[in-house]
């Protein structure tokens, strides 16, 4: 049993990140260090409205920690290892946060004045920006993956269960950016060693990118995001958008672009209004 969570097995089937996760999930309980919302989230005696807030303060961690200490327990009964799952009846709150922050316009011009082309970081940015990917397919590109004027590639997340592959425009901008770099030719982000980042180390450097450049509220993955609200304002369809950033459900896409759905279709009733005035 120790082993399988050392390794995160107790989920047959799971990419290495998601595994990787669950091992710190798990592992930080079975040390003892787990947090007071888990410990008392199931009792009772604590008023629903309570238990919301002390959600709300921590964001989604207690909803995706309490589904894999359910899987955990689910592994141990499996193999008699558990008679009952204790995490089977802990509700599962709703969480207020709307997750990474996206970037807005002026803070992408900021980065983009702060690092400006042919550097590695303004190369992220292009990379994670004008493809809309996670980090773990970014470390990974190359001119392999390009075939005539499409990046096409297997996406990391997912891949050993249900694999996504994608087949995505390059658009001349990035293109320019891309041969500007001098980027490396199976990984086009190369750390100062050379080599191709990891995804861990990608993350934290680019975390340094943006406090250079004074943007301590965006992230890699919040471009991600932007990408995806740039394409509703553009008037894509969520199937649209779906296509380009792989996801398979319209659930997260609509998440990620719903206030830019909003300000489209208010710009539609307005023209309507006007009758094609604006």
């Amino acid at each position: 049993m120790a082993w399988r969570v050392q390794n995160g097995r107790f989920r047959p089937g799971i990419d290495h990140p998601t595994a990787l996760h669950d091992h710190d999930v798990v592992g930080d309980r079975l040390d003892g260090r787990e947090i007071v919302l888990d410990e008392h989230m199931g009792d009772p005696e604590i008023p629903p409205r309570r238990r919301q807030e002390a959600q709300d303060a921590v964001g989604g961690g207690h909803i995706i920690n309490a589904k894999v200490l359910r899987q955990l327990f689910r592994f141990a009964i499996t193999y008699d290892l558990a008679d009952t799952n204790p995490a089977k009846d802990v509700e599962l709150l709703t969480s207020s946060s709307e997750g990474y922050h996206s970037w807005t316009l002026a803070e992408i011009e900021k980065f983009e004045t702060t690092h400006p082309v042919g550097t590695t970081a303004r190369l992220a940015l292009a990379l994670a920006l004008y493809t809309g990917q996670r980090r773990s397919d970014l470390v990974l590109f190359g001119r392999q993956h390009f075939q005539g004027e499409w990046l096409v590639f297997t996406q990391q997340k997912g891949k050993a269960r249900n694999p996504i592959r994608p087949e995505i425009p390059i658009i001349p901008e990035l293109r320019h950016i891309i041969d500007a770099s001098g980027a490396g030719d199976f990984t086009f982000l190369v750390n100062g060693y050379g080599r191709a980042f990891t995804n861990a180390g990608f993350g934290n450097r680019f975390r340094k990118w943006c406090d250079e450049a004074g943007l301590s509220e965006c992230s890699v993955h919040g471009l991600r995001k932007a990408a995806a609200e740039r394409l509703a304002e553009l008037g894509c369809t969520e199937f649209e958008i779906m296509a380009i950033t792989g996801h398979q459900t319209s659930k997260e896409v609509t998440r990620y672009t719903k206030g830019a759905s909003q300000k489209v279709c208010a710009q539609a009733a307005l023209r309507k209004m006007t009758g094609g005035q604006n």
